[in-house]
């Protein structure tokens, strides 16, 4: 066999996150908060208040014991994490090292972006609620609810200021959490140590085979390991050396809780769960209070986790424009360190929105799990591409394929069981991210399709001589327009027609601007052509989907450059300003292109371009999405459909 199939090539590229202490603990407080905090619900998701009965006790421990081995750590820790994208991970970079396989693709990557995102609204609601509800083991009558409310809103609210500070503690915060549930699960287990049996898959095997709930309780099981995903999509933050590390540390600690959890249901059989949780049942009766403490600590650590996890989501969904361009601020200079008050508003109100609907931990059990169960799903699907673009033997592939789809199909269908117990607004959430994104990426490709190019030599004679056309006023001393035209020989009709025909504009220089999206999240390169020597000069950009667009400070960047090395006179030829050696003005010219007419789209392409107008209100303008400075921007709106004469029937008279 040429290639090991758990020792898969990726790209060959130097590990930037060496194993250390520190990447050990950073990976701890960013990577680990979603699964860590699942001990906090999944057991009394399982008994759901009804009885707790003996020969469940075993066998859902051994579900969630080989849920967390067969899911966390072979798929995704073993396997799922080769796949690195020039050291960075998540369903978009994935999606980045296989699209050009096939067009396809764009689906599952939407659809477990989309999830992945009503992931991120439920996450702080059923994280926290569960966390402040063990207040009512001792005071049952302090209302939980508005202090939920009032812990997430703070914690929205902060994101503008950046993260950075806090973060630094988020590893030694995460690191006491582990060891406390560790611990004191470890302390509970000699009630019955019998629950260590749990480890013989046959105990799972059969509770599913015999339960009479059978897709309920797999509906149930799937919360242990909803936070699988997020190991993924943070690998950038400190390699997979220090996650593969850590999580020994992190799955002991969880195994230890849950099966103290289980010891503690063993002692009580027989009886009625209720409104009991077994987390907090398993602590000694002084230290509950420090245990709330400690886990609303790091379930807020959690929710910090997704959500900065939703914010570089979106940026990667901007670049790849299946996301209208929005506003992204750097609120500090730390790497990955990034806001968008647009997706932190809608996280917002999507948790509201949830804690208004449900009120409890126990009532969103419900909804977790069915829009992270379809993130699974589609990540299967991309790394099936992945392994054969790495020439991994196709029995193997297969092997995986059909291991892990029909485990995840399973968990898919125990999760819609619950569609009308809850799993309903999750499903709500995630199709209308879904809509949008396939909206705007499709709205994208149908205005795509309009758009004509010409041989841009045959404009070499005209451009020149406009340009030294002293009868035509100078519309400004650079010109510099974007283009879309992947190849230098092509331009675009509508910019030829903007030059030439709309209003001609003479310009020393004519600038041609390209942006190419690469499949890796870091590149900045740029190619630069001389068309026509110092008269017609493309410029094309290699940017990775997760740079900055700033096109405006790049490509100054680049004509300071030019001048540098003496490839361009940027000077100005205005005769007083030349004999200053004052240089000439820039400006961008910004064609915004529509559709005049659609009469004769298909009927599911006009849905798709009123989405996209509706979309596009609240998007940002054109000049800001590309980073360029408003005041040397020309604004034009060009129609892509012109309608013909030759549809047009006039009778002359005379």
């Amino acid at each position: 066999m040429q290639d090991n199939f758990f020792h898969m090539k990726t790209h060959k590229h130097h590990d930037a996150h060496k194993l250390s202490f520190a990447g050990l603990l950073i990976s701890l407080g960013i990577i680990f908060g979603d699964i860590g905090t699942s001990p906090l619900y999944v057991i009394k998701a399982i008994f759901n208040k009804g009885t707790i009965q003996e020969d469940l006790i075993l066998g859902s421990l051994s579900c969630v014991f080989w849920t967390l081995t067969l899911q966390t750590t072979i798929k995704y820790v073993w396997i799922t994490l080769n796949a690195d994208n020039k050291g960075e991970g998540g369903i978009l970079s994935l999606y980045s090292l296989v699209r050009k396989k096939a067009k396809w693709l764009i689906i599952p990557a939407i659809i477990g972006a989309s999830t992945l995102l009503a992931d991120g609204m439920i996450t702080p609601a059923i994280t926290i609620s569960s966390a402040i509800e063990g207040l009512a083991i001792r005071h049952p009558q302090v209302p939980t609810v508005p202090i939920v409310v009032i812990i997430i809103t703070l914690l929205f609210v902060i994101q503008r200021f950046g993260t950075s500070i806090v973060g630094r503690i988020f590893g030694p915060m995460m690191f006491i959490w582990f060891t406390t549930i560790g611990i004191l699960g470890a302390l509970y287990i000699k009630h019955a140590p019998e629950v260590f049996y749990a480890l013989n898959p046959y105990y799972a095997i059969t509770t599913i085979i015999n339960h009479p709930n059978a897709l309920f309780l797999i509906g149930a099981i799937f919360l242990c390991t909803t936070g699988a995903e997020a190991l993924y999509s943070d690998m950038g933050h400190c390699g997979k050396s220090n996650i593969r590390v850590s999580w020994i540390f992190v799955k002991a600690t969880l195994v230890l809780n849950y099966f103290g959890q289980g010891a503690w249901l063993m002692q009580h059989a027989g009886t009625q769960m209720g409104e009991k949780n077994p987390f907090y049942a398993i602590m000694p009766e002084g230290f509950v209070v420090y245990g709330i403490a400690i886990a609303t600590m790091a379930a807020v650590i959690a929710s910090q986790a997704m959500i900065s996890g939703s914010f570089t989501l979106i940026s990667e969904a901007v670049r790849l424009n299946i996301w209208p361009k929005v506003s992204i601020r750097y609120p500090s200079d730390q790497k990955g360190q990034l806001y968008v008050p647009s997706i932190n508003l809608i996280l917002y109100i999507g948790c509201m929105l949830i804690i208004a609907v449900f009120k409890e931990s126990s009532n969103m059990e419900a909804a977790y799990g069915l829009a992270i169960n379809m993130t699974f799903i589609m990540t299967t699907i991309l790394m099936c591409v992945f392994l054969a673009r790495v020439h991994i033997p196709k029995i193997w592939i297969v092997v995986f394929a059909a291991f892990y789809l029909v485990i995840e199909v399973a968990f898919l269908a125990g999760n819609l069981v619950k569609l009308t117990h809850g799993g309903w607004l999750t499903l709500l959430l995630a199709s209308t991210l879904f809509i949008a994104m396939f909206s705007w990426y499709g709205a994208r490709k149908i205005k795509n399709s309009f758009v004509r190019f010409n041989n841009i030599r045959d404009y070499f004679p005209i451009i020149s001589e406009l340009s030294e056309d002293k009868s035509v006023p100078l519309f400004a001393s650079h010109l510099v327009y974007l283009t879309s035209a992947n190849n230098k020989n092509e331009i675009e009709s509508k910019i030829i027609y903007s030059i030439i025909n709309k209003k001609p504009k003479r310009a020393d220089v004519y600038w041609l601007v390209h942006v190419d999206v690469m499949d890796n999240p870091h590149t900045r390169e740029f190619v630069v052509e001389q068309l026509i020597p110092n008269k017609l000069i493309r410029i094309d950009f290699k940017l990775g989907f997760r740079e900055e667009q700033r096109i405006s400070l790049l490509f100054r960047k680049v004509v300071e450059d030019m001048v540098e090395k003496g490839e361009i006179d940027i000077t100005s030829n205005y005769d007083t300003l030349k004999k200053h050696k004052i240089a000439g003005d820039f400006n961008f010219v910004v064609l915004e292109k529509m559709i005049a007419k659609t009469h004769d789209l298909k009927w599911h392409e006009k849905i798709i371009l009123e989405i996209y107008k509706i979309l596009k209100k609240f998007s940002l303008s054109e000049e800001k999405g590309f980073g360029l400075d408003s005041s040397f921007v020309t604004l034009e709106r060009v129609p892509l459909n012109i309608p013909t004469t030759k549809e047009v029937k006039l009778k002359r008279l005379n």
